[in-house]
């Protein structure tokens, strides 16, 4: 029965003009669990909960619900294109099989960019943990000075880096057994730290109302607070996507990776709001300052509610969280220079779409992210604000490759006649008569995301000019290079790599038949 499933499987792939590479051995569990590590709610919102908490006081509770209820009508629409098209490299694939050729490059090339600072800035996300369960893992200086912090944050960074490498090398087995058992002690982690937090509540629900006077002499009032704390639930909750981008090593990925995407988000949504809500209830007040800053954060109030040695443990779970994260960006990342280089999308493409025949998994992305993400931590190594900048940029970008893939597919609805409408596949998720609706009200939200995080306000990016405007000027800086490195790239190319062009597929596949598919 497996092998059938797998037969048909690689039949479905072969429809689309690509040849079984990748071990297809994930299951519907696996697939769940490469979504939710990406977002991994025990590594985002420890590491940042300090810059909402410092911008919005307690009411910063309500960014959580509405960023999710943002994403969610996002992860909708990639829900259905997950069905549609279960191919490797998901956003990349996704807006090349629904838009015009340039602009599913585009997506690749951003989310790609994004990809790398994610990596990064993943990584440095030990720094906010190790320290706090031992000082020996400040290698480097003092926790409490701003330059030894970043230095040994890079430090760590690097380490993990190198071990995610070596992971991902190995191939996607291996990755799924450790990602499967972390996944799995994060969610019991994370439901054993929301019951304790509550269980230790000082006070009632109404704290999320409390601002702090934040925003009291401002013409807008607690507007520009609570949008500069929105950073937080927008840098956790992206990368649901990532069900879909794994779609060529899991069996039955129309069905599985819709249920991935949406189920995913929804656990470390609703865990998430839990999560804050425990913190702010049980902290012993609410005032103190060392919840607004790095050496403290939520991690701080962790140990300071359930005592040190039960906030120990807790701590350490977090950390594993981290370490399953990075390895699953990695993998999500080494999947897109694989999609796109198969194509013949990328220099050097040959090598970087050659698969070992051992790991059966890309072997050169894997090595070449994790040198270039190691490059920008230590290339901003006296960088004491490295994580605010790089989180900034990571998730403009991540919302703007969305964008490339959601505006596409509106364009595609409605250009659609309804007598075009082609049946569906029996279980394959699909929005029906309320994908207009979601689609535009999805593509409204990217743009909302991506200028509110983009806007150079002092609570993100600090008051020196060159990081206000760091985001907009990177961003604005990687679609010129994208657009040069197009034409340059492209020039010349006839599509498909023969090494993974299906038996009997001449031709650049379902380029004229891809774009009429959404429902």
């Amino acid at each position: 029965m497996a092998n059938r499933d797998l037969g048909r499987d690689s039949s479905d792939l072969a429809a689309f003009g690509y040849r079984q590479r990748l071990d297809r051995t994930l299951g519907s569990f696996s697939s769940f669990a490469a979504g939710f590590s990406y977002l991994s709610i025990l590594t985002g919102l420890p590491q940042l909960f300090f810059l909402g908490y410092g911008a919005g006081g307690p009411a910063f509770f309500w960014t959580w619900p509405l960023v999710f209820c943002g994403q969610f009508l996002v992860a909708l629409c990639f829900a259905e294109l997950a069905g549609r098209y279960p191919l490797a490299g998901g956003v990349y694939q996704w807006s090349r099989q629904i838009g015009p050729a340039w602009v599913g490059w585009m997506a690749g090339w951003v989310y790609l960019a994004c990809a790398v600072i994610t990596l990064a800035s993943v990584a440095l996300a030990l720094q906010a943990t190790l320290p706090q369960i031992s000082p020996r893992f400040q290698v480097i200086g003092l926790i409490d000075r701003p330059a030894d912090a970043a230095r040994n944050a890079v430090f760590l960074g690097c380490l993990l880096i190198a071990f995610s490498m070596l992971i991902n090398g190995v191939g996607v087995r291996l990755l799924a057994r450790i990602n499967n058992v972390g996944v799995f002690a994060e969610m019991v982690g994370t439901l054993l730290l929301i019951v304790l937090l509550m269980s230790q509540a000082r006070r009632g629900i109404t704290v999320v109302f409390d601002q702090q006077g934040r925003g009291s002499a401002s013409p807008f009032g607690y507007l520009g607070p609570f949008f500069a704390a929105a950073l937080i639930p927008s840098f956790v909750m992206y990368g649901f996507d990532t069900a879909g981008s794994l779609a060529e090593e899991t069996t039955d990925p129309r069905r599985r990776a819709p249920r991935a995407i949406l189920g995913s988000l929804a656990a470390v949504g609703g865990a998430g709001a839990l999560l804050i809500l425990g913190v702010l209830m049980g902290v012993e007040n609410l005032a103190d300052p060392e919840l607004g800053r790095i050496s403290g954060g939520m991690q701080y109030a962790i140990k300071q509610i359930l005592g040190p040695s039960l906030g120990m443990l807790l701590l350490c779970d977090v950390a594993l969280a981290i370490l399953i994260c990075t390895l699953t960006v990695h993998a999500a990342a080494v999947r897109l220079v694989f999609s796109m280089a198969r194509d013949n999308n990328l220099p050097f493409s040959h090598a970087l779409a050659w698969v070992s025949g051992s790991s059966r998994t890309p072997v050169l992305p894997a090595i070449l992210l994790g040198l270039f993400a190691a490059l920008i931590l230590v290339v901003n190594v006296n960088f004491p604000q490295i994580i605010e900048v790089l989180v900034s940029v990571s998730i403009v970008w991540a919302n703007l490759a969305y964008l490339l893939v959601t505006i596409p597919m509106l364009c595609s609805r409605l250009r659609r006649k309804r007598s075009e409408t082609p049946s569906a596949e029996p279980g394959i998720f699909r929005l029906g008569r309320w994908g207009l609706i979601v689609n535009l009200a999805a593509v409204v939200w990217g743009v909302l995301v991506v200028v509110n995080i983009g806007w150079p306000r002092q609570e993100i990016y600090g008051t020196i000019w060159y990081r206000r405007y760091s985001a907009l000027v990177a961003t604005a800086l990687l679609l010129i290079v994208g657009a040069i490195f197009y034409r340059l790239v492209r020039r010349g190319k006839k599509g498909v790599l023969e090494a993974h062009r299906a038996v009997g597929i001449e031709h650049k596949p379902h380029e004229a038949t891809g774009r009429q598919l959404i429902g």
